[in-house]
């Protein structure tokens, strides 16, 4: 049975990470999101992935839960139903910080609905872009149960501000790409049929940086979303810039630039 998560490397140095149900709108199933773990840890054991890419095939990124999916989650062999359902749920909910956790900062090309978990994926990487057909929605509300679901109450406020996330979460509504923008869910928005190339084109960009740069700068940002203090979090960028001190770059950045040339960071 073919994967429902394809891995391929379409740019040196980036990885390209694809949901591809695309008959159930990549809609969040065990066996896709089984998948999906297994590419993300493919991937992040990859040092010659330095950045990547996650998007849908088809015409949707996510479309959310799969309702249709009968099946129980893995590991859950001859538990009772409290305990089953528990692991249930940390098992969807374990793909937000497993995307967080990535040594590469991962870029989201967001492609038709992503909706619920689908939306809370896109949460769960660095940098988003919209094609045109994108559409946001924290649909769980919608269907009798909470919006609040894979770390969506904990990013999204975040990423657009409490007033603005408290009305896509409270009233489901459906945030078309021009809009996500204009709150600052998406970086830009591009045409659809031009998505996927303008994401590798960022992709590429990144990877003219130094891998250890943007590991360490992905990573300070996510711990100091939880930084108690404004000192904390300037105590651990010192740390993390003095680490990178060592590594060489800086003085091959001023090489490069007396010489006119891109620097070639070995880190």
């Amino acid at each position: 049975m073919p994967s429902l998560v394809q891995v391929s490397k379409p740019r040196p140095h980036v990885a390209l990470v694809t949901l591809d149900n695309p008959e159930r709108l990549n809609a969040m199933s065990f066996a896709l999101v089984e998948a999906l773990y297994a590419a993300i840890e493919q991937v992040a054991r990859d040092n010659d992935a330095w950045v990547a890419v996650l998007t849908g095939a088809g015409r949707a990124f996510c479309a959310g839960l799969d309702l249709e999916d009968k099946a129980p989650p893995p590991g859950s062999e001859g538990m009772g139903l409290p305990r089953l359902a528990m692991r249930a749920m940390g098992y969807m909910s374990g793909v937000v910080p497993a995307l967080r956790a990535m040594q590469q900062p991962v870029i989201a090309a967001v492609n038709g609905p992503a909706y619920g978990g689908g939306m809370c994926m896109t949460l769960g990487a660095d940098i988003r872009i919209a094609g045109e057909s994108a559409v946001f929605c924290g649909a769980g509300v919608l269907n009798g149960l909470t919006a609040s679901e894979l770390g969506v109450t904990y990013l999204l406020p975040r990423a657009i501000g409490t007033s603005n996330a408290a009305w896509m979460l409270l009233t489901g509504a459906k945030v078309a790409a021009d809009d996500a923008h204009r709150m600052g869910l998406v970086t830009k928005v591009v045409p659809d049929a031009s998505l996927l190339d303008e994401t590798l084109a960022m992709a590429a960009q990144l990877c003219e940086l130094s891998p250890f740069g943007l590991h360490m700068t992905k990573q300070t940002m996510w711990a100091n979303l939880e930084a108690t203090s404004l000192t904390a979090a300037i105590e651990l960028e010192n740390r993390n810039q003095l680490l990178a001190g060592y590594t060489g770059n800086l003085e091959e950045a001023k090489s490069a630039f007396r010489e006119k040339r891109k620097p070639r960071y070995r880190d």
